[in-house]
C-alpha cells in the first residue's frame, strides 16, 4: 500500500487514443473527459463551494493604489510591500501599459535584448497516474485508452534522435504509476547517459520525487543524491501550481503540500541540483496569490540560490476536469497573462533573472506580446509535447530554431540558443 496518490481507486477503461505509447504526440486526446470523472476526483458541489469562497476573498483593484505602487516599484522593484505588488498585480488599462513597461525596462537592463532559447526534446514517458489532480488531463488509468508507458530503451531512443536533431537537453516527466519500479526514476536517467553521455538531463517533478522517496523508503536528500550520481543534471520546478494550500486542495486534492515542495527543491538545491520555478494560473487563483507564490520564490532564492529561471505557465482549460465541473474559469485572460508576466519580472528583480514564456501555451503572438512585458526567454524547442496538447493547448507541439527566432525577430530582437542552466549554447541544431 501506497499514499492515497498512489493507488488506483476502481477499475475503469475508455474510448480514446490507442497510439501514445508508439506515435509522438502532436494532436492530443480525442475523448472529451477521463472515464471516471465522478469518481476520481471527490465531490465538485464542494469543490465549486471552496472555489466560490476563494474567489470572494479576491480584493477589489483601485486604480489609484496601482499608481502609487508603480512608483514605489519603480524606486526599488524588489522591495515593495505585499499590497503594492497586489496592486501591480491587478492593474488594468493605462495602468498595466505602465507595469508592462517597467517590466521591460527592468527586462532591458538585466538580461539584455537577447531572446534566448535551449534546443531540447520533451519525453513524457508516461501518462498512467492515479493521483487524480483536478485540473489535470494528461493523466489515465492503466486501462484507459489514451494510457501509454515507454520503456528505459524507448526513452533512450528518443534521447538519441534529440541528440542527432542537436539538442543539449532532454526534459523527463511523467504519471504516478503505482507500477514504475522503485528504480525506474534512476533507470531512466542511466539510460540516456547511456546512450548519450553529454545530453543535459532535466527530469523529474517534486511530485515525482516525492512518490519516489516514499516508495524507496529513503530520505529526500538520499534519492536525490542517488539520483544524482546516476546522472541526473537538474530537475523541473513543475508540480507548484500555486503554492498555497486552500488552492491545492482545489487542484491537487491536497497532494503534495507546499512544505513538501518547498522541501523537495530547497534539498535538490542544496545536493547541487538547480531547477527551474514555475506557477500555473489563471483557474480559481486570484492576484493575491500569485503574489505569495512569488514572495515564497524569493525566499527559496535567497536561501539557496538554484533557481534558473522562472516559467509561468497559463492554465489550458479545455479538457481539465476542473472547468469541465464547471469549478475553474477558463484559462487566464490576456490581462491576467501580460500582469503575471511582469508581476515576476518586477517581484524577482535581482534574484531570479530569466523570465521565460510559454509559447506552446499562449502561442506566437501572445508569446511576443510577453517578450515586450517582462520576458526575455521562449523555453526550448520541446521536439514532442504531451502534457498541454491532451489538455487542450492548439499551439503546437515543437518548433525549429528558426521558427523561435522568427519569434524574436518579429519584434525586433535577437535571438540566442543557451543551455538549461543559461550558459550560452553552441549552435547545432539544423533548421
Amino acid at each position: 500500500m501506497g499514499l492515497p496518490w498512489q493507488e488506483p481507486d476502481e477499475a475503469t477503461e475508455s474510448l480514446g487514443r490507442v497510439d501514445l505509447h508508439t506515435a509522438i504526440d502532436a494532436q492530443g486526446r480525442l475523448t472529451d473527459t477521463r472515464s471516471d470523472l465522478d469518481s476520481a476526483f471527490g465531490d465538485w458541489e464542494s469543490i465549486r463551494d471552496k472555489v466560490t469562497e476563494l474567489a470572494a476573498r479576491a480584493p477589489e483593484r483601485i486604480d489609484t493604489d496601482v499608481l502609487a505602487a508603480l512608483r514605489s516599484a519603480e524606486k526599488d522593484p524588489a522591495g515593495c510591500s505585499d499590497d503594492e505588488y497586489l496592486a501591480l498585480a491587478s492593474a488594468d488599462g493605462p495602468a498595466l501599459e505602465a507595469v508592462t513597461a517597467l517590466a521591460d525596462a527592468l527586462r532591458r537592463d538585466v538580461v539584455g535584448d537577447d531572446v534566448t532559447y535551449v534546443v531540447n526534446r520533451n519525453i513524457n514517458f508516461t501518462n498512467i497516474c492515479y493521483t487524480g489532480c483536478r485540473f489535470c488531463a494528461f493523466a489515465q488509468r492503466k486501462g484507459d485508452a489514451d494510457a501509454f508507458s515507454l520503456s528505459t530503451a524507448e526513452v533512450a531512443d528518443r534521447a538519441w534522435e534529440a541528440h542527432v536533431a542537436g539538442a543539449t537537453e532532454v526534459c523527463m516527466q511523467g504519471g504516478i504509476d503505482p507500477e514504475l519500479p522503485v528504480t525506474g526514476y534512476a533507470d531512466l536517467v542511466r539510460a540516456v547517459k547511456a546512450r548519450v553521455p553529454g545530453m543535459h538531463v532535466h527530469a523529474f517533478s517534486p511530485m515525482e520525487i516525492a512518490n519516489g522517496v516514499t516508495r524507496a523508503g529513503t530520505s529526500i536528500r538520499e534519492w536525490l543524491t542517488a539520483l544524482r550520481e546516476a546522472g541526473l543534471d537538474s530537475i523541473p520546478g513543475t508540480a507548484a501550481e500555486i503554492l498555497d494550500d486552500e488552492v491545492r486542495w482545489v487542484l491537487t486534492k491536497g497532494k503534495l503540500p507546499t512544505s513538501m515542495w518547498i522541501e523537495v527543491i530547497t534539498t535538490a538545491h542544496q545536493v547541487g541540483l538547480r531547477s527551474s520555478s514555475t506557477m500555473m494560473y489563471g483557474h480559481v487563483d486570484t492576484p493575491k496569490h500569485w503574489v505569495g507564490h512569488l514572495n515564497i520564490l524569493r525566499d527559496i532564492q535567497d536561501t539557496t540560490g538554484g533557481f534558473t529561471e522562472f516559467v509561468p505557465l497559463p492554465f489550458v482549460h479545455q479538457s481539465s476536469p476542473l472547468y469541465l465541473a464547471g469549478a475553474a474559469r477558463p484559462g487566464p485572460t490576456h490581462r491576467d497573462n501580460r500582469a503575471v508576466h511582469a508581476l515576476a519580472r518586477i517581484m524577482l528583480h535581482g534574484r531570479i533573472p530569466s523570465i521565460q514564456t510559454s509559447w506552446v501555451k499562449l502561442g506566437v503572438e501572445r508569446t511576443q506580446v510577453m517578450l515586450n512585458g517582462g520576458a526575455n526567454d521562449l523555453g526550448g524547442t520541446l521536439m514532442e509535447e504531451t502534457i498541454s496538447r491532451m489538455a487542450g493547448s492548439e499551439n503546437g507541439s515543437a518548433k525549429t530554431v528558426a521558427e523561435l527566432e522568427a519569434i524574436a525577430a518579429g519584434i525586433g530582437r535577437p535571438a540566442r540558443q543557451r543551455t538549461t542552466t543559461y550558459t550560452e549554447g553552441d549552435r547545432l541544431w539544423l533548421n
